[in-house]
């Protein structure tokens, strides 16, 4: 960590996102000089075999070999690697012991592809006709849903990618998806939260944030910007020590609140490590206001330090070379 000057540290803080089938310029000199932990792909990155091996390859490369390189790949129409696993939806990937197998072989087929960081599987326990992720997440009640996830996280950690657990702290009775705009979930949490815990026991490495509100929790602020449910629920009160990534920070749900460089900061804040940006202009952003920030507050550096370390240690479990 040392060795990392206050840019590299803060930029070890976001994920990038570009479009086209090469890395772009802005791209290649950000991953050489350290000024991002990684990128996420998409559909449209990337096709048949062949050319996903090139771009990571190519990503690889201006990173010295120390990116992350993320996808969505929940299964079913959540793909982004279209030719790799799992083929079935989450509701439909059956039993626990094929769950696994399944989550295991598509991150086999993910490391082929150059992926070394899936973000799934889905964790959330659906209510009714009406949830909005229900065709996404596992069958069964909370304790089915719990088997499975904890199955789908082993099956990843298997195949030596890394698994994220999303979207805490409980999407599944939100009738709204946060990437189309607001959602507020009442009640008690304890059902949700069920499937979140098998997972930490499970070592799960990565934790995405919700960007609903929870009542309950926190009256005011969407989950992925409030300290009380990063730092008091998921961190003391679960004991979660890995990465925590935000969802996308261009969800409506957010953009309806602010622009991307504040939401960044007040998730930093509230106790996230990772900023997941989808639009490719977002870290421009970003990354000069949480730097800016970082040197006028020794408070917010030190913050910006243990989140990096934190990114570091993931990279450092994948094998990954460390800047």
């Amino acid at each position: 960590m040392d060795r990392l000057s206050l840019r590299q540290q803060v930029g070890q803080l976001t994920i990038s996102s570009f479009p086209g089938s090469r890395p772009p310029p802005y791209i290649r000199r950000r991953l050489r000089a350290g000024e991002t932990a990684g990128v996420i792909l998409f559909s449209f990155n990337a096709g048949p075999p062949a050319q996903w091996q090139r771009l990571t390859r190519a990503l690889q490369r201006n990173a010295h070999r120390g990116a992350l390189v993320m996808v969505d790949q929940e299964g079913g129409d959540v793909r982004t690697v279209g030719w790799a696993g799992p083929v079935a939806a989450q509701p439909l990937q059956g039993s626990p012991a094929t769950v696994r197998r399944g989550a295991r072989t598509a991150a086999q087929q993910l490391r082929r592809a150059g992926v070394n960081v899936n973000l799934a599987p889905v964790a959330d326990v659906p209510a009714g006709a009406s949830a909005a992720l229900r065709s996404r997440v596992f069958a069964g009640d909370a304790a089915g849903i719990a088997e499975r996830t904890r199955a789908a996280v082993e099956g990843i950690w298997a195949a030596r990618l890394a698994a994220t657990v999303k979207h805490f702290p409980g999407l599944g009775r939100a009738v709204v998806n946060t990437d189309d705009g607001a959602a507020t979930i009442g009640g008690d949490l304890r059902r949700d939260l069920v499937p979140f815990r098998a997972a930490l026991r499970a070592d799960v490495p990565l934790v995405m944030l919700s960007h609903a509100v929870y009542p309950a929790l926190d009256e005011r602020r969407i989950a992925s910007q409030s300290p009380r449910i990063v730092t008091g629920l998921l961190r003391e009160r679960l004991g979660f020590d890995g990465v925590v990534v935000t969802d996308s920070i261009e969800a409506q749900a957010v953009l309806d609140r602010s622009g991307v460089a504040v939401a960044a900061e007040r998730s930093l804040r509230a106790g996230a490590d990772l900023i997941l940006m989808t639009g490719s202009a977002s870290w421009n952003e970003v990354h000069p206001r949480l730097l800016a920030l970082a040197r006028r507050s020794a408070s917010f550096r030190e913050r910006v330090r243990r989140s990096a370390a934190r990114v570091l240690e993931l990279k450092r479990r994948l094998g990954l070379r460390l800047p």
